[in-house]
């Protein structure tokens, strides 16, 4: 925890809880009562303070507004079990938040300020962690340039927070996925693998053009070839041939290197699976469908957890799937819950608890 007086924290006087029902929860729309922040300025982080959830102040000229330095993170915390709180793999998700500044040309955030502060503000609005199935508090912590100033560099100044939000589950049915070949996201020596505010938008296009078309998602391809596959949408992606699992490799760094998809990796194999992270082609994809031996495919994020996808078109060929049938994705899935759940044995010591 962030001993006094390295924090200053002000409450609100009345709750907003009272005012939420938390059995029936859209992904993203209500937010706890409190939130974290911190300056960045002179080369040093200033005093984090914990503070009622509120607008902020910001000038016009505000640097992240311009040339788009603004990175994020996502992560969920548990009622377990046994009524005790718990956040997956909170450290996994610091390493990467400060790759992704790095990325940025961003500065670093401690471990005291990311890690401790964010259980201090979990601990302070606990009441708001959902407890049924599925459900859980979505962690938001972001970082973006607070210069205001315009001009074509990196900001001098910075401001980290944390929002929390209670939410239940994301994706709820089996997803329709058209491979994109005209819109790319990432590109090798991009920003592809670091969790960039643009990235997000510049896939907002295509999303949209796809959804036109009766799809839910896109699965991106290659900037080169559009031959080989990278992520769908904001997850990572899964094909079960035979019995192994085959996932896109993070070599070229335009894919983002996925807490849940480390995890999935990981479970997996205890399930008795190979798993092999290499460059998968469409191709490739479409003559194990043909022959029988694409047997599920599926997505891996922190808000999705595991999504089920029930077809994949590319051009004019249609791969449909009875989800209903399949073994591989549900017991990852229900593996994974049981862990965040604490239902089973975290051996993998995967949960930091409050």
């Amino acid at each position: 925890m962030i001993a006094a007086p390295a924090v200053q924290i002000k409450r609100v006087e009345r709750s907003k809880l009272a005012d939420i029902n938390l059995e029936n929860l859209p992904f993203g729309k209500y937010f706890t009562d409190h939130m974290l922040e911190v300056d960045y300025d002179k080369g040093k982080w200033g005093t984090v303070q914990i503070k009622p959830y509120q607008p902020l102040m910001l000038e016009p000229s505000l640097a992240a507004i311009h040339y788009g330095q603004s990175i994020f993170e996502g992560i969920k915390a548990y009622r377990l079990h046994n009524g005790e709180i718990a956040i997956f793999r909170p450290h996994s998700n610091f390493q990467r938040f400060n790759i992704s500044a790095e990325r940025m040309a961003m500065p670093v955030v401690p471990e005291e300020i990311f890690i401790d502060g964010m259980r201090e503000l979990i601990n302070l609005d606990r009441n708001w962690v959902p407890a049924k199935a599925d459900h859980s508090l979505y962690i938001r912590p972001f970082m973006f340039a607070s210069d205001e100033v315009i001009g074509v560099k990196p900001s001098e100044r910075y401001k980290f927070m944390i929002i929390l939000s209670p939410t239940g589950p994301y994706y709820t049915a089996p997803m329709r996925i058209y491979v994109e070949e005209k819109y790319v996201r990432a590109v090798a020596g991009g920003v592809g693998y670091a969790k960039a505010a643009g990235n997000y938008g510049g896939a907002m296009l295509a999303t949209a053009e796809a959804k036109r078309k009766g799809y839910d998602q896109v699965l991106w391809t290659d900037a080169h070839e559009h031959k080989y596959v990278q992520e769908i949408g904001v997850m990572n992606v899964f094909f079960v041939i035979g019995n192994t699992a085959y996932t896109p490799d993070l070599g070229q760094g335009t894919i983002l290197a996925g807490v849940t998809r480390d995890s999935a990796i990981t479970i997996l194999r205890e399930m008795g699976l190979s798993v092999e992270e290499t460059a998968i082609s469409i191709d490739r994809i479409m003559d194990a469908y043909k022959t029988g031996d694409l047997r599920e495919v599926f997505g891996t994020g922190t808000a999705a957890t595991i999504s089920y996808i029930r077809e994949l078109r590319y051009k004019d060929f249609v791969m449909e799937f009875n989800t209903d049938s399949w073994k591989t994705a549900p017991e990852l899935k229900n593996r994974l819950n049981a862990i965040r759940e604490g239902e089973t044995e975290d051996k993998h010591s995967w949960l930091f608890k409050i």
